[in-house]
């Protein structure tokens, strides 16, 4: 993916240690990855800087996931934002099977393997190459 360098991914997620290890598995690889604790924050990043990417943890305090994703969803500017769900395995089965019903881009399930992130990553930029 030749034009990866100048694409910034926005990592909301309310543990610190997450952002980071998503920081340094994906800067490897030339991606610029900017870090929101919590989704208020997220959101007016997102509002803010449009990413090309969104990876989203479902579980935070204040402001979950799915209301980050409603929200995106609901405001034209920011609707077409690729999204990849973040997930801990513990989540029920009710979550994923909501995913496919919100047309997420994808999911990850924590814990995961840098190459499993990877691989979400440009599989869903490739599929959305406007983004």
């Amino acid at each position: 993916m030749a034009d990866q360098k100048s694409k910034m991914i926005l990592c909301i997620e309310d543990e610190p240690e997450m952002i980071d290890l998503i920081r340094v598995i994906l800067t490897r690889r030339g991606f610029e990855i900017r870090g929101a604790n919590g989704g208020k924050e997220g959101i007016e990043i997102i509002r803010k800087e449009h990413p090309d990417l969104v990876l989203l943890d479902l579980m935070m305090p204040e402001m979950d996931g799915w209301e980050v994703y409603q929200q995106m969803k609901a405001d034209e500017a920011t609707k077409n934002i690729p999204v990849i769900v973040v997930t801990a395995r513990a989540q029920s089965i009710e979550k994923v099977l909501g995913l496919h019903i919100a047309k997420v881009d994808d999911y990850i399930v924590k814990p995961f393997s840098p190459q499993e992130l990877l691989t979400s990553v440009e599989k869903v930029l490739l599929r959305n190459p406007s983004a």
